[in-house]
Parts: structure tokens; sequence; C-alpha cells
């Protein structure tokens, strides 16, 4: 992903990746905002009801949420830490980089060659001319 990422950002505008950034970080923390009232709303509407227990602040739920992140998904695994060294191996330097100067043709290839063989692989596939496609000439 980080890989992605930079390759991505490199034909972006330093303003663009900025506003982005900001974007993202904006939209982040307003998710977390909206997820601490609705867990306050819930828990103030279901449990004094429920459990006869006292109704909790906006930061309460807040506390409450991270407390139960770190007892039921905690914060990370050996799992997070395998995927981040293959990411980085992966960015290894030492190793070839991609060719995409091939691409340059797949477009004249398919012009030439790839609707043409669509057809008979779909003519032979069908077992005929079932579907009426011809070959392009």
């Amino acid at each position: 992903m980080e890989h992605y990422i930079k390759h991505k950002l490199r034909s972006k505008k330093p303003f663009e990746v900025f506003f982005t950034g900001l974007f993202i970080t904006v939209a982040i923390v307003g998710f977390i905002a909206l997820f601490g009232y609705v867990a306050m709303r819930l828990w103030n509407w279901l449990m004094p009801e429920i459990f006869d227990l006292t109704t909790i602040t906006y930061w309460q739920a807040i506390g409450l949420l991270i407390l139960a992140k770190f007892f039921f998904g905690g914060f990370g695994s050996d799992r997070s830490s395998k995927k981040k060294k293959k990411a980085k191996d992966y960015c290894n330097d030492e190793k070839p980089k991609r060719d995409f100067s091939k691409w340059k043709l797949y477009d004249k290839f398919w012009e030439e060659e790839g609707n043409e063989a669509f057809n008979s692989f779909v003519k032979k596939e069908r077992g005929g001319d079932e579907l009426g496609i011809q070959p392009d000439k």
C-alpha cells in the first residue's frame, strides 16, 4: 500500500497533497466524533433501562470505546508487522523494477489482433456462430 501511495502522489502537486491530507484528517476526526456521539446516545438510551446504570458523557463514551478496543481488538499484532515487512521487501531497490514500456503496445495489439482472437474464442466455446459474432476484418 505504501508503494501505491508513493506512486500516486508522485504526479500530484504539493497543494493537492496537502489538501487531500487535510481532508482525510478532518474526515477521520469527524468519524471518531460521530462514533463517540452514537456510542454515548446508545448507552444512555439502553443501559439505564436494561441494567439500571447511570448515563455517561461524551468523553466517557470515547473512553469506553478505547477501552473496548484495547480489551477486544488489541492495538496490533505480529500479522501487521509481517505485512509491513513484506511491503518493505517489495519496495526494496535490489529487486528489479517492473517494466511498463510494453503497455504502450497494448492498444495497438488489441486493435489488430485482440478483437479477432476474442471472437474466434467465443465462436469455439459456443460451438459455432450462434450469437452472430463475426470477426472484424
